[in-house]
Parts: structure tokens; C-alpha cells; sequence
């Protein structure tokens, strides 16, 4: 059963009719009141009356006070409610009851079990009801929280492109963008790999550099970075490409702070019959992350322009 922090009119009133007639004696009654685990504060007065006054008393009357105090203490005679309750609804020895009674108490009591059934499945249904509104407004606010956090999160990455252009040293340059690049793809749930360096197995040190590695669909992608003040041109897109066939299913994005010389498109739109690379101007990224856009979807709809239509420089509107 759940819950009950009161009896309601409807079974109070059918308890108070019922519980005298499964005893015949006020003493059987008081006895169901112990056995129930109501105490004495709430029935010497009447146990009292039943041994002194015993013809002033009725059964009903004793049931109606007993009832009524324990529901008047409300949450703290719950335990108690409950007790006599779960002995009604389970009553099944009616030899206890006068032979005239055993009927009627019979009918009384199936009606108290229908009423309790009833508002049993409505508390269950409101507990249910409770429990899924109370996942929702979780949801809800974890929701809420994450959209905060993100846009902390892309408000922080936008300061670190802005603090760029305030950096003079080419190199530190170079790598702080290879940083706030890598920061962002992962933002967006990108799989990121940083920049790592090859090193030679005969001993000639470092033979190729790479800026870093992202995955998209479950294609990889060799990612080069440039931060030049003059159009990118055929001899660097070409060694990016050369990284990009050295490595077989591997596919390439090339960024760059700068425009792509015609050349430099032309070249990668040739090679797009034997290898995936998209262009990439660093702007974009920029206009993606003021506008809140989605930079793994923008991404997609530049692989598919290059696929497809054989665009490496397609910019999605």
C-alpha cells in the first residue's frame, strides 16, 4: 500500500462501521487497537470507560475516537494507521464476528480492499508520474548546464582566437593556433590526435612533421595548419598531399589564415580522383563558432562538396 497520511472521509467512515462488527466485545476492540500498535495515550481514556462505564460506550463510538485522534496526529501516528489498516484489509477469521454480523463485516471489509486498491493504483500512478516528472526537470537541468558550460567553453575559444593576432612570434603563433584548433575540435566531439613528429629509423631525426589528426565518420584526416600573411600555394598543398598518399586511406585538411592560390585549388581538385582533402580558411572556423553553428556538421557538407562535385574550397551557406 502506499502511503496514507490520513484516512480520507470515505474509509474512515467505512473503518468506523466495519471494525465492530469483526469483534463481539468493546474489549476484543481495544485489544485490535493494541495489537495494532496504538498507544495508550491515545485509548486509556477508553479503555477505562469500557471497564467502569462499559453501557455508555459502543463499539462505533470507541472506533470513531480512536480513528479520529490517530488521524488528527497525521504523520506522526502514520506507522499506526497504516498497522490497522493492513489488519482490516487482511481480516479473514470472521468466527470473531457475531453469527448475524459475519455477512455484513464480510461485504465491509471486500469494500475497504476495493478502496484500497483504487487509491493504491493512484498512488502508484502518482509515484510513477512524480518519478518521471522529477527525471524530466533532471534532464531538463542537466541540459540546461551543458548548454551553459559549452558556451563558456566556446566563449573561452573564441578569446583564444582573438589573443592570436596579438602574437608576433611566427612560431609560438603556429603552435598556439595548432592548440586553440584542436581545443575546438574536441569541443564539438571531434576525435582529436595533437601534432606529433616522425622520427627517422636510420638515424636522420625528424622526417615529417604533422599538425594533427582529427576523425569525422570514421574517416581520418591528416590536418595542416598555416598562419602566412600570402595565399597558400601548390608547393605546400602538395606536401600535404604527399603526407596524405604516403598513408593510403587516409584523408587531409589543409587550414590556412590566408587565401588558397588557383593552382593550389586546382592541384587538389585533380587529386580528388585518388585522395579526399578539403581546403579550409581559418575564417570559416571563426564565422562557426560566432554563430553557434555545428563545425562537425559544417565540416561534413565541405567532405561531401568535395566528394561529390569535386569542390575542396566549398563553402556551406
Amino acid at each position: 500500500m502506499g502511503k496514507i497520511y490520513h484516512y480520507p472521509p470515505e474509509l474512515f467512515n467505512l473503518l468506523v462501521d466495519t471494525i465492530p462488527l469483526l469483534f463481539r466485545s468493546k474489549n476484543d476492540v481495544m485489544i485490535f487497537f493494541k495489537g495494532s500498535g496504538v498507544s495508550k495515550q491515545y485509548t486509556l481514556d477508553l479503555e477505562n470507560q469500557v471497564r467502569l462505564d462499559r453501557l455508555n460506550v459502543t463499539k462505533y463510538e470507541i472506533v470513531r475516537v480512536v480513528l479520529s485522534r490517530l488521524n488528527e496526529m497525521g504523520e506522526k501516528t502514520l506507522r499506526e494507521r497504516r498497522e490497522v489498516l493492513k489488519r482490516v484489509v487482511e481480516f479473514e477469521s470472521f468466527s470473531s464476528c457475531w453469527p448475524d454480523d459475519q455477512l455484513k463485516a464480510r461485504g465491509l471489509v471486500a469494500e475497504i480492499q476495493k478502496v484500497v486498491n483504487t487509491k493504491d493504483a493512484f498512488m502508484r500512478m502518482k509515484i510513477a508520474r512524480d518519478k518521471e516528472a522529477e527525471k524530466n526537470q533532471k534532464e531538463y537541468q542537466r541540459r540546461i548546464n551543458e548548454v551553459q558550460n559549452l558556451r563558456k567553453e566556446r566563449s573561452k575559444l573564441k578569446e583564444g582566437f582573438n589573443h592570436l593576432f596579438t602574437i608576433s612570434n611566427p612560431h609560438k603563433r603556429g603552435k598556439e593556433l595548432e592548440h586553440v584548433l584542436n581545443e575546438l575540435f574536441k569541443s564539438y566531439g571531434i576525435l582529436v590526435r595533437e601534432s606529433f613528429n616522425l622520427i627517422g629509423s636510420d638515424g636522420e631525426g625528424i622526417v615529417e612533421q604533422i599538425d594533427g589528426v582529427v576523425e569525422v565518420d570514421s574517416q581520418v584526416f591528416l590536418v595542416e595548419m598555416k598562419w602566412w600573411d600570402k595565399p597558400v600555394g601548390v608547393g605546400e598543398v602538395s606536401q600535404h598531399l604527399v603526407r596524405i598518399f604516403n598513408r593510403g586511406h587516409a584523408c587531409g585538411i589543409f587550414i590556412s589564415t590566408s587565401s588558397f592560390t588557383q593552382p593550389a585549388v586546382a592541384l587538389c581538385k585533380e587529386s580528388l580522383s585518388k585522395v579526399l582533402i578539403v581546403l579550409v580558411n581559418l575564417e570559416e572556423i571563426y564565422k562557426v563558432l560566432e554563430q553557434e553553428d555545428d563545425l562537425k556538421d559544417y565540416l561534413r557538407r565541405k567532405i561531401q562538396a568535395a566528394i561529390i562535385n569535386k569542390e575542396p574550397l566549398h563553402i556551406p551557406v
